[in-house]
C-alpha cells in the first residue's frame, strides 16, 4: 500500500515520534510505502508532498514540531475541497491516510471516513480534550513547561508584592490550567468551564496578602467572566470557527489592579508551551500511537482513531472521537478549590 501522512492544526511536541513510528513499521514490518502531505490538509488538496522513507525519518523522535509542518486548512470551506482532496489521492497512487490532528483536524478525518475515504486518524492536542482518549500526546510537554514557569515565577512575585497572572492555552477546556496549576501551587485557577466572578478573584488575592505572601493566578486562554461583570472583546474566526482571543490575562491584570490597588503583571505563555523538546511520556505515547495507527491502516480498520485507556491502545469510531469535547468536571475543578486564596 501507498500511505498518506499529514499533521494538521497547532503543532504539538511527538508529532515527529508519530510520524517516525508509522514510517517504520510501515516500512520494516509490512514493506508499506509513504508519502507525507505538506501543511496539514493544503498538502492533498494541492499535491504538495515530500517522500518518507526510513532515512527521512532519522533523529527525529525529540525533536518538536512536524517535518511535515502543519496548517489549519479546512478542505470544507474550500469549493469543490473535498472532490480536489480526492482527486489528489487518486493521482498520486495513495491507498489510504493517517491524519494526526485535534478536535478540527480529525472532524475533516471523520467526514472523509462517512464519505468513503480510508483514513485513520492519531489523536494530537496539548489541550487533552479529545473525550474518546483518556491522555493526548502535548499534553504532558505542555503541563511541564507550564508548572516550571509557575515556579519561576513564584520568585518574582513574592520579592516584588506583585499579583502574579500567567496564561496557559486551553480555548474550550481548562486541563492545562488545572494540572499546572496545582502543581506549581496557584492560589487561584480559572478554566473556561466555570465563568469566574472577579469580586472572588479579587477577596482571594487580598487573602494571600494578608498571610504576607503574593499570589499566583493561573488562567486559561479561553476563560470567561461571569456576564456583566467584565468588558470582553470578540476577535476574528478563523477555518473553523474558532475566535481569536482577546487576551483574558491582560484584563485580569488591569481588573485587579484597579479594584485592589496591587501591582499586577500578567505573564502569557502562549506557543512556548508547545514548542521544543517532548517529555518522555509523550514520545512514549506518540510512538504507541504511531504504532497502532499503522496496524490500523494494514487490517483495513479505516475511520478509526487510536485511543489510549489506561496502559491500552484501543481503535474508536473517529465520529464518537470528535462528537464531543472532554472538559474539566466539577468534582476535579472543586479538589483545586481547596487550595485557593
Amino acid at each position: 500500500m501507498k500511505i498518506g501522512v499529514l499533521t494538521g492544526g497547532g503543532d504539538c511536541p511527538g508529532l515527529n515520534a508519530v510520524i517516525r513510528a508509522v514510517v517504520r513499521k510501515g516500512v520494516g514490518v509490512y514493506g508499506h510505502s509513504f508519502v507525507g502531505f505538506r501543511d496539514g490538509w493544503r498538502g492533498p488538496l494541492e499535491g504538495d508532498t515530500v517522500t518518507l522513507d526510513i532515512p527521512a525519518v532519522r533523529g527525529i523522535l525529540p525533536r518538536g514540531g512536524t517535518i511535515l509542518g502543519s496548517s489549519r486548512t479546512n478542505p470544507y470551506k474550500i469549493a469543490d475541497g473535498p472532490d480536489r482532496l480526492r482527486a489528489t489521492l487518486a493521482a498520486q497512487g495513495v491507498d489510504a491516510i493517517i491524519a494526526i490532528g485535534g478536535e478540527d483536524t480529525l472532524g475533516v478525518a471523520s467526514r472523509l471516513a462517512d464519505e468513503g475515504v480510508p483514513v485513520v486518524g492519531v489523536p494530537k492536542t496539548i489541550d487533552n480534550d479529545l473525550a474518546a482518549t483518556d491522555y493526548t500526546f502535548g499534553f504532558d510537554t505542555a503541563v511541564n513547561i507550564a508548572t516550571e514557569a509557575i515556579d519561576r515565577l513564584h520568585t518574582t512575585a513574592e520579592s516584588h508584592h506583585r499579583v502574579l497572572i500567567v496564561e496557559v492555552m486551553g480555548r474550550h477546556a481548562g486541563w492545562i490550567a488545572l494540572h499546572s496549576g496545582m502543581a506549581g501551587g496557584a492560589n487561584v485557577i480559572l478554566i473556561p468551564e466555570r465563568p469566574f466572578d472577579i469580586d472572588k478573584v479579587c477577596a482571594h488575592v487580598e487573602s494571600r496578602f494578608a498571610t504576607r505572601y503574593a499570589p499566583i493566578i493561573v488562567v486559561a486562554e479561553g476563560a470567561t467572566p461571569l456576564a456583566g461583570t467584565m468588558s470582553v472583546k470578540e476577535g476574528e474566526r478563523d477555518a473553523f470557527g474558532h475566535v481569536r482571543l482577546q487576551g483574558i490575562s491582560g484584563l485580569l491584570e488591569a481588573e485587579i489592579r484597579a479594584r485592589t490597588g496591587r501591582e499586577s503583571r500578567a505573564t502569557v505563555l502562549g506557543h512556548v508551551q508547545r514548542g521544543g523538546t517532548p517529555t518522555a511520556f509523550d514520545r512514549w505515547l506518540a510512538t504507541r500511537f504511531g504504532l497502532h495507527a499503522i496496524d490500523a491502516i494494514h487490517d483495513g480498520d479505516f475511520g478509526t482513531m487510536t485511543a489510549l485507556h489506561g496502559t491500552r491502545i484501543d481503535l474508536v469510531p473517529l465520529r464518537d472521537a470528535v462528537a464531543e469535547l472532554k472538559t474539566v468536571p466539577e468534582d476535579l475543578y472543586a479538589e483545586a478549590e481547596v487550595f485557593f486564596g
